[in-house]
């Protein structure tokens, strides 16, 4: 059973290597935002108490993410293994994380972090076109990433469970150094 956290900048190449490996892996990838999504979609007490808060332009509070993971790694599609895509942010999400995958009784293998430099998530992201990638709030997201990311990845690092992988290479090479890093510390 493969249980992965993938963190990595917007512009790293996170979602597309979080598709490969559900694809080699045959386990499905997990992101808040998709949780979020379906939840509000479906007019849960949680998808409600979350809608508050997106409508009001405030961030989903810490204990009702991990709510709302709870339930999302309870279902039957997580029971062979699951990828984490973007969450947890910070390390303080990552200790209750491992509170909560310590009581489901699965916790994490790896986290893989998709290093990147800031000149590289910043010319992928404004390649994408979106309209509001303008390069102040590009530049902004990326500070805010390294901000937060750092004292997770030492979290992850002092566990023993950080992968790190160079993603300034192209797609098939930032995908086979992932799948060689995870066939090395799985054995």
């Amino acid at each position: 059973m493969v249980r992965l956290v993938l963190l990595g900048a917007s512009g790293s190449g996170r979602t597309t290597q979080a598709k490969h490996l559900r694809a080699l892996l045959n386990i499905p990838v997990i992101s808040t935002s998709e949780i979020l999504r379906s939840e509000m979609a479906a007019g849960t007490d949680l998808g409600l108490e979350v809608k508050s808060f997106i409508d009001a332009g405030e961030f989903v509070p810490d204990p009702l993410i991990i709510s709302l993971m709870r339930s999302r790694l309870n279902k039957e599609d997580t029971r062979h293994g699951w990828i984490l895509e973007g969450y947890p942010r910070t390390s303080f999400q990552a200790e209750e994380l491992d509170f909560l995958l310590d009581e489901l009784g699965c916790p994490i293998n790896h986290a893989i972090y998709l290093e990147a430099s800031e000149e590289t998530l910043m010319h992928r992201s404004r390649s994408r076109g979106n309209a509001d990638d303008t390069i102040d709030v590009i530049q902004k997201r990326i500070e805010q990433f390294l901000d937060l990311t750092m004292p997770l990845l030492e979290y992850y690092g002092y566990k023993q469970k950080l992968l790190t992988v160079n993603s300034e290479h192209d797609v098939a090479t930032v995908s086979f150094q992932i799948e060689h890093g995870i066939n090395h510390l799985l054995k």
